[in-house]
């Protein structure tokens, strides 16, 4: 893994780090009283019009283990893929949308995190780089998928539970997951579409 140094740092560069650096920065506000109440994921509060909170749940978390996790996992998964800025913000967005939204189809009440987006996050970056042309990221594409079916079936540790002192939201990853392929594939159909040839 090569990392930029002064000499070679550019534009995109900035714009990679600058993405990570301000979900890092909101995240860490969202923690504190009163802005994590507004942000929260609550069924009942969105269902009597706080719509905001289909998206802002994923932005605060249960205790400061289960946010230092989350942003370690988030740069981790910024420094392995370096993904275009608009690319990550696209797939963030619709990640979140998609996760605050299935959820209404689980009996989850309340629900906090990042980790259903960074789920979706290394799956659609995964998937990215096999559609690229780079055939190891299969492996990186079957591990997530592998993590994320062995949830379904047998849960998540019991020991991240503990730590997050929370019941761990596995319908979130797996929406994650989902979304995050799913949106993948339409990206690079569309993006095929449009440079397709007119016919003549």
């Amino acid at each position: 893994m090569r990392f930029p140094t002064c000499r070679t740092i550019t534009t995109t560069h900035l714009y990679l780090y600058l993405i990570p650096a301000l979900i890092s920065l909101i995240c860490v506000c969202a923690q504190f009283s009163p802005l994590a109440g507004y942000f929260i994921w609550d069924r009942h509060a969105i269902i009597q019009g706080q719509w905001w909170r289909i998206l802002t749940g994923n932005l605060t978390h249960t205790n400061f283990y289960h946010l230092a996790m989350n942003l370690a996992a988030l740069w981790l998964i910024t420094l392995i893929f370096r993904p275009m800025p608009r690319f990550t913000l696209i797939l963030m967005v619709i990640c979140s949308l998609s996760i605050g939204i299935g959820l209404f189809w689980t009996d989850i009440i309340r629900y906090v995190g990042l980790s259903g987006v960074l789920h979706g996050l290394f799956a659609g970056y995964a998937l990215q780089e096999i559609l690229a042309g780079r055939r190891s990221s299969w492996l990186l594409l079957a591990g997530v998928a592998g993590k994320v079916g062995w949830e379904q079936c047998f849960g998540a540790p019991a020991t991240t539970a503990a730590l997050i002192q929370a019941p761990v939201a596995i319908q979130a990853h797996l929406a994650g997951f989902i979304s995050g392929v799913v949106t993948v594939i339409i990206i690079n159909r569309w993006i095929r579409f449009k440079t397709q040839p007119a016919d003549q």
